[in-house]
């Protein structure tokens, strides 16, 4: 899930990223900010879930893809659009 929210008298949009996959034990945001080599760790919860929160600049797109225990790239299926990317497969993508 993908909750953003933008505050009037700033130049950037809080969002923030949960995400839920079966039987994780460490999940990362990648590609934010076209930064595909510094990770965005995400916080575990007590129900399996992760989640971060993540300051984005105002009038702004970021692909991104999560990656799961260091091995398995996942998409988020509520991003606002799947994009395909040069390896074959696709993107997240969110606009602010």
């Amino acid at each position: 899930m993908v909750q953003k929210t933008y505050f009037k008298t700033k130049d950037y949009c809080k969002v923030k990223f949960s995400f839920k996959p079966e039987n994780a034990e460490t999940v990362e945001i990648l590609g934010l900010n076209s930064d595909w080599e510094n990770s965005v760790i995400m916080s575990r919860k007590k129900d399996g879930s992760f989640s971060a929160d993540v300051n984005l600049p105002k009038d702004s797109q970021h692909e991104f893809r999560y990656l799961v225990d260091e091995k398995e790239w996942l998409n988020e299926p509520e991003a606002d659009h799947q994009i395909p990317n040069i390896y074959g497969s696709t993107n997240s993508l969110i606009t602010v």
